[in-house]
């Protein structure tokens, strides 16, 4: 089995899985939810099958690797495989979009549309992870771009079009920046190709790769997203229904942390280490600036979609660490936030269903109608909050112990960081908590208790947080549930990385002069 295409199976089956789908008799929607959910359950057992049998956890280099010529005079391969930087995020990826297969149950408007567009999204957010062709990475990319968009714009609120067309807008002028610099990288030197790993290993000018990592870092920043290119988030999630939810805050957002890492970082290390202060002070600034911004938010969603934010600064100062525990940190981070951030927006997503209504004003006493859901919501709060036990405290404990301990910044510089961070982790619980306060506890809003049907969750909404809820205990208690996945391919990344910084061997700083790497032009 070992020359079996694991990987490109894996992303195909649920492209080719859509072409049945407009034959299918069904009207009312249950026959083609139910197509669909079987063939996410069915990728993602591949996917958990081939980890389990062809992946071996100590090799920090590509495995599952696939290559076919496809256009052969542009040079262009279906070149597929997975390391410890993508092996976690195909997973999760597998993981959360079956299950939100399972939350879009409710959906009853053109159903055959809407099964059509997640199963194409399966398989292009997958190939985002393991592709290994630059002009095949910025195709399957753009894959997501009209799924997502045609998903809020039939499927979303009331605004959904001015979201739609917003986030089609960021994203699709961002993505001009990846293909212009994967040109420039193909084309550079006396080669020409778009392998990743030779392009990687061209010998580019410092004022090259300056501009090269600026190009991706624009695109990636708006995918992430960093302040100030981050604005297309909340419309896009203040309108998106729970499924949606899933996919924007559980993969999509981390496309953009994986290519910084992939990309920024592991193509492009001598302009890494110029640009590094600048990722951990963009961080920060993300941290404490959405943090702030969600507390003052009174529609729920927009609440949670700047928490998302906030939470996503820590992936930026681990990346920007120079150690291993700091970028092991950013790394687990993705992955905890993917599934925390799942869980609450599915939350979200069923609350308005029974309340019909994101404004925390209207709401209060939901609690005690709706005990299950009262359960859940401070579960579910409480692992965004980092509580100890689950993951996301394990993720930023080892992002902040990493980014303390770096020996390429000055104390002062890491003493400044590490406070303004921790201000935001302060920030966190007092807008999650007083969130559930107004939501659940009261006063109560008789209008809403006594003229909605504020049922209770029902089974398959309790199994899905319980399905996200695992994982999230599990790696809080055993973080090296994941860790292992990836910290053979992160250690060998971020030797390198200090390799691309000739201080950091001389017991210097670079952080005092935050836009310059001593000698690196030298390299």
């Amino acid at each position: 089995m070992a020359d079996f295409p694991w990987l490109t199976t894996i992303i195909l089956l649920p492209i080719a899985a859509t072409l049945p789908l407009p034959f299918l008799p069904d009207k009312d929607g249950k026959t083609v939810r139910w197509y669909a959910l079987i063939v996410g359950l069915i990728d993602f057992a591949l996917i958990v099958y081939a980890f389990c049998t062809q992946y071996e956890l100590g090799n920090p280099d590509l495995q599952l690797f696939e290559s076919y010529s496809w256009v052969a005079p542009l040079d262009l391969n279906w070149s597929v495989g997975a390391d410890g930087l993508s092996m976690p995020l195909i997973i999760l990826t597998g993981f959360i979009t079956t299950l939100a297969m399972l939350a879009a149950w409710p959906v009853t408007l053109k159903p055959k549309l809407f099964y059509f567009l997640m199963l194409a999204m399966y398989g292009g957010q997958i190939a985002v992870f393991a592709v290994q062709d630059m002009l095949l990475f910025f195709l399957v990319w753009e894959l997501e771009l009209i799924p997502v968009y045609l998903l809020l714009s039939i499927w979303g609120g009331k605004k959904r079009l001015y979201a739609a067309t917003k986030f089609i807008l960021y994203t699709a002028g961002g993505s001009l920046f990846i293909l212009i610099a994967a040109l420039a990288m193909a084309f550079y030197g006396d080669t020409v190709t778009f392998d990743m790993s030779a392009i990687a290993a061209k010998d580019y000018a410092i004022n090259a790769q300056l501009l090269l990592y600026a190009a991706f870092f624009i695109a990636y920043a708006v995918k992430l997203p960093i302040f100030p290119l981050h604005t297309w988030l909340p419309d896009a999630h203040g309108e998106a229904t729970a499924p949606v939810h899933m996919l924007l805050a559980g993969i999509l957002l981390k496309m953009g942390g994986y290519a910084l890492i992939r990309m920024n970082a592991g193509m492009l290390p001598d302009a890494h280490a110029i640009f590094a202060p600048v990722l951990v002070i963009l961080g920060v600034v993300n941290i404490v600036y959405a943090a702030l911004t969600s507390f003052a938010q009174r529609n729920l969603k927009r609440k949670i979609a700047y928490s998302s934010i906030s939470h996503m600064g820590f992936v930026l100062i681990g990346l920007g660490s120079f150690t291993d525990l700091g970028l092991s940190g950013a790394v687990l981070q993705m992955v905890s936030h993917g599934l925390i951030g799942a869980s609450l927006f599915f939350m979200v997503g069923a609350t308005y269903d029974r309340t019909h209504t994101l404004m925390l004003d209207e709401m209060g006493g939901v609690g005690q109608k709706m005990r299950k859901s009262f359960a859940m919501w401070t579960t579910c709060s409480l692992a965004s909050l980092a509580l100890p036990g689950m993951s996301g405290f394990v993720a930023e404990l080892m992002v902040f112990v990493g980014f303390s301990s770096s020996d390429a910044y000055s104390t002062p510089f890491k003493v400044v960081v590490v406070f303004l961070a921790a201000v935001g982790v302060i920030l966190t619980p007092i807008y999650l908590l007083s969130m559930l306060r107004e939501m659940l506890y009261g006063p109560e809003n008789k209008e809403l208790i006594e003229h909605e049907a504020l049922v209770d969750s029902e089974p398959r909404e309790v199994f899905i947080i319980a399905s996200l809820l695992v994982p999230i205990i599990g790696i809080g208690l055993y973080p090296k549930l994941v860790t292992q996945i990836y910290d053979a391919t992160t250690v060998q990344l971020t030797a390198r990385l200090r390799d691309s910084v000739p201080s950091l061997g001389k017991g210097t700083s670079i952080a005092s002069t935050p836009l310059q790497a001593p000698a690196i032009g030298d390299r």
